[in-house]
């Protein structure tokens, strides 16, 4: 049909028990065009896109497909409308080749390798892939293996592309040749979407970009006419800043120095080899690394959460003498004043008792230092309203139990208790990862706020963006070492990137 859209969905509703998680969402693409989606965290974007890929099915609507009318019931559904989606955890058998595992159900039911693999290099040939049909995913890098997952949605004609999170896990060099692979999709006539929470990536990338909020579809602008504020207003529903405050260290002295840290995991391969590094007070010192470089292994060590095969970690607190904290429990490490807020992916797996309110889960922290069965409930409840207001914690009361509550506001509730313990060390991980917008430029600055405390700041990031523009020193991990240490005010994206593949210069101060 001559003009039609190659994707468009009207009145597309979707509810899960009492949620409305879409709301008559109206929303189309032209082919040649590469959309990005944004939106806050439970926004509705990803489950959007899950109806499009037939892993949801609307209870309103209707979608087309160049203009005709479609059931979209099922992943085979969507392939046989020529839409694939590539999501953020890969579905790869990592003993299998790339042709085998794009063989892995087609839909004639076909085991023809070697068609595969000729399709495999067409296709490769055609926009610049450069992937041997015949390697193992096992020994593919992140972005090899996201390749081959483009790949298979292609070979098996799709002509309508939608992209989770594409970049979340590569480095700077591999984006780049992502969006030069994008591009050349498009250019082919491709549809794509990405879901993505990257500005600057989104100005980069996209040609239009597409708003959702609270459900509902708030938006579509051309790129080229929008600014990242203007965008970040319209997710949120009200103005935002998206400015970091950073300070220049004043007076930094040494708060934390690591020296031959070395560890290994439950089955004996070693995570952590010969790391060294000083944490200084008023400073931020930035982790940054392709994730399951040793990020959470640094830090569960230095935390006492996991043991150290040798090397020694000497902190050193305001007024009082050096000590080794190799040896000490976490609540040792804890109450000298070396904090952790680790967001895993089990946000009540890290010292927050799902069951306790916000009160009790900060009584915690100071549970141990009460006196016979006389309990100080007044601080914690101080605290407790005080992450409330001022992270925005969407909650009945500061009672109310944090496992009903959304995985985001645990969130905060559990970054807000560690900066609230007042500490001398303040390790942070993945801190913002699902937060929305707003609330992570408010932690980026608590973050600079403890800094002009004093505080050593150690902040383990994925957004090298954040991590250029919030720390003093960047410490880059590949494979368990240090590959190099920059000076955040004077490196660039493409510097850090190379570190992270250990493939870079020599180490800075």
């Amino acid at each position: 049909m001559e003009n039609s859209h190659a994707i468009e969905l009207k009145g597309i509703t979707k509810r899960f028990g009492k949620v409305v998680a879409n709301d008559a969402v109206d929303l189309y693409l032209d082919r040649g065009v590469i959309m990005s989606l944004l939106g806050e965290n439970g926004s509705g974007k990803t489950t959007l896109m899950n109806m499009l890929s037939g892993i949801y099915f609307p209870d309103e609507g209707q979608i087309f497909v160049d203009g005709k009318p479609v059931t979209i019931a099922s992943p085979k559904d969507a392939f046989a409308n020529g839409i694939g989606m590539i999501h953020q955890h890969f579905k790869l058998v990592d003993v299998f080749t790339a042709a085998e595992n794009v063989a892995l159900g087609l839909s004639d039911g076909s085991y023809d390798l070697k068609r595969v693999e000729d399709g495999i290099r067409g296709i490769s040939d055609k926009y610049g892939f450069g992937i041997d049909p015949k390697k193992k995913i096992y020994s593919m890098s992140v972005s090899e293996k996201q390749t081959v997952e483009i790949i298979k949605v292609l070979y098996r004609g799709a002509n309508v592309l939608i992209l989770d999170e594409p970049t979340a896990v590569l480095t700077p060099q591999e984006i780049k040749r992502l969006f030069r692979i994008l591009r050349a999709m498009r250019d082919d006539g491709k549809a794509i979407i990405l879901i993505t929470h990257k500005l600057n990536e989104v100005m980069e990338i996209s040609d239009v970009v597409a708003v959702m909020r609270k459900g509902r579809h708030i938006r579509t602008v051309r790129t080229a006419e929008t600014t990242p504020q203007a965008l970040t207003e319209m997710m949120v529903g009200k103005a935002v800043s998206l400015n970091i405050t950073r300070f220049d260290p004043v007076d930094p002295k040494p708060r934390l120095t690591v020296a031959g840290l070395t560890c290994r995991d439950s089955e004996g391969v070693k995570k952590l080899d010969n790391v060294g590094f000083i944490a200084y007070g008023g400073e931020i010192l930035g982790i940054a690394g392709i994730a399951g470089s040793g990020q959470k292994e640094l830090l569960e060590t230095v935390a006492g959460l996991r043991r150290a095969e040798k090397g020694s970690i000497i902190y050193s607190p305001e007024g009082k003498p050096p000590e080794e904290l190799v040896g000490k429990t976490p609540m040792q490490i804890r109450d000298a004043g070396v904090a952790l807020a680790f967001v895993p992916e089990d946000r009540l797996g890290m010292g927050l008792v799902g069951a306790m309110g916000m009160t009790d889960n900060m009584m915690l922290r100071s549970w141990n230092k009460g006196r016979g069965v006389f309990v100080d409930r007044k601080t914690p409840e101080k605290l407790a309203n005080q992450v409330l207001d001022f992270l925005e914690v969407v909650t009945p009361g500061i009672d109310y139990p944090v496992r009903k509550l959304s995985g985001g506001n645990v969130q905060k509730v559990l970054v807000g208790r560690e900066i609230a313990s007042s500490p001398s060390v303040l390790m942070s991980a993945y801190a913002v990862r699902g937060l929305d917008i707003n609330t992570s430029y408010i932690i980026y600055n608590l973050m600079s706020g403890q800094k002009a405390r004093g505080v050593a700041v150690i902040f383990v990031g994925e957004d090298l963006d954040v991590l250029l523009e919030l720390c003093d020193r960047i410490l880059v991990l590949c494979g368990g070492k240090v590959s190099g240490i920059v000076d955040a005010r004077t490196a660039t994206k493409e510097q850090i990137g190379l570190l992270m593949t250990k493939v870079g210069g020599k180490e800075e101060a």
